[in-house]
């Protein structure tokens, strides 16, 4: 892919991934990204000859979908993407990309040129999921076998972060100095591994005058070291991510952080032992506001909130264009990432802040305005603009309108093997769902 290309696919409004709501990431619980230390390696496209490098990823994930029609699901979780991307390659030039992925048939009622295919590629294929099952294992061996050689290596050299004493011989020596010295704890010395480097990045993060802990930069040494000691700042901030890639429990479960890990319950189930599910109760909703950081825990509240706070009532926008359920989640997903981008949804005019966006909308009384509908009802807002899109869960057709449930939905390929586990597992839940009970009906 040349340089081009890549400015290209780089510009404009693209959203590759769901984003985060604000509380959600501060919590600092989202799963790391690539464990793997970047590097020049190439990912190549599954499609044509074109590649980047590790770096650009999200120029080749750009390329895929609005070249390709092509959306990979997780990408984050995929232990070798460069590998992976090289399978499914060699697969794709074997048999056509719809034996492996979901399809989403666009506009499929109307003009076959006006039609298109977008396709999934995600682990509810069983041959994805052994894929990426198996690059984590491979990956988890690789870092074993890292790890064994710092264990044995009897060559390791180093000044200590905090002080001038030189330690030679093993790793561990160094580690319990500075743990009884001087306060300063990254875990034991069997947990780490890829030390020098982790080391490294601690130096150089001491060296540019900033805080391991709060990483705050101070005018000189001293300043910095009374900060750490009286702030007991003497440790790293474990909601950094950087640091993932130096802790093997990391490595240890697909798709699962050092936090989610230690907080499992290591206990077994007795065999034969009944569970009592008759106090269960669901997780209260945490629906988002579509113009402000408020939660509530029903839709009720959110759709109140809206209606009373900033003058929106999605309800009437549905009864009054007639939306179908497909329709409202573009609409959702479509105000979220013009908000996002800062940009009023009604005439989008871009502004420099949200709030400058948000004022514009109440004073031109642009709240209840909406675009045409070919600006909003485009195959891109099907995938959600955030992750865990409670507002999405709630939306629905008018219950006894059968004369609009079958028009303008999208498909999902015939050629699917596993609907059942389609059916648990996919984002495109509620497609198949929708299908079968069509199906039902017809029957």
């Amino acid at each position: 892919m040349t340089a081009t290309e890549g400015n290209e696919l780089g510009g404009g409004d693209s959203i590759l991934e769901p984003l985060s709501f604000p509380e959600l990431a501060a919590g600092g619980t989202s799963s790391p990204s690539l464990l793997q230390h970047p590097s020049d390696e190439l990912l190549v496209c599954l499609f044509c000859s074109d590649s980047v490098p590790l770096l650009q990823k999200d120029v080749l994930f750009r390329h895929l979908l609005l070249d390709h029609k092509l959306v990979i699901a997780d990408v984050r979780l995929i232990a070798n993407l460069p590998r992976y991307l090289v399978y499914w390659k060699g697969r794709f030039l074997e048999q056509p990309v719809t034996d492996f992925c979901s399809v989403i048939k666009t506009n499929s009622t109307g003009p076959v040129d006006k039609q298109e295919d977008y396709f999934l590629l995600c682990d509810v294929l069983p041959e994805d999921r052994v894929l990426r099952e198996k690059l984590q294992q491979q990956r988890l061996e690789e870092v074993l076998e890292q790890q064994q050689k710092e264990r044995d290596d009897c060559h390791f050299h180093r000044l200590c972060l905090f002080c001038s004493e030189e330690f030679t011989g093993n790793r561990a020596s160094l580690l319990n100095h500075m743990a009884r010295d001087h306060s300063f704890s990254i875990g034991l010395p069997d947990n780490i591994v890829y030390c020098n480097e982790f080391l490294d990045t601690l130096q150089h993060k001491l060296d540019s005058l900033q805080c391991l802990y709060c990483e705050k930069i101070f005018r000189d040494k001293t300043t910095l070291k009374d900060h750490m000691r009286k702030k007991a700042h003497r440790r790293i901030n474990a909601n950094n991510h950087e640091y993932d890639r130096f802790y093997v429990i990391n490595y240890l479960e697909l798709g699962k952080t050092w936090e989610e890990v230690q907080s499992e319950d290591d206990r077994e189930l007795v065999d034969g032992e009944d569970d009592d599910w008759s106090d269960w109760r669901a997780h209260p909703v945490s629906a988002v506001c579509l113009f402000c950081d408020h939660q509530s825990e029903t839709m009720e509240q959110i759709y109140k909130h809206m209606k009373d706070s900033h003058g929106f009532d999605l309800q009437e926008l549905k009864t009054e264009k007639n939306l179908k359920f497909y329709q409202q989640v573009k609409l959702v997903n479509f105000i979220r990432r013009q908000i996002h981008q800062s940009r009023c949804y009604g005439c989008q005019v871009k502004f420099d802040s949200r709030a400058d966006m948000l004022d514009h909308i109440i004073s031109e009384g642009h709240v209840m305005k909406l675009p045409q509908m070919s600006t909003w009802d485009q195959p891109q807002y099907y995938f959600p603009t955030y992750e865990n899109d409670a507002l999405l869960c709630t939306l629905s057709e008018d219950e006894g309108d059968e004369t609009c449930q079958s028009e303008d939905i999208p498909v999902i390929a015939e050629d699917i093997s596993n609907l059942r586990a389609l059916k648990q597992n996919s984002i495109l839940n509620q497609l198949v769902k929708d299908k079968d009970s069509r199906r039902k009906d017809d029957g």
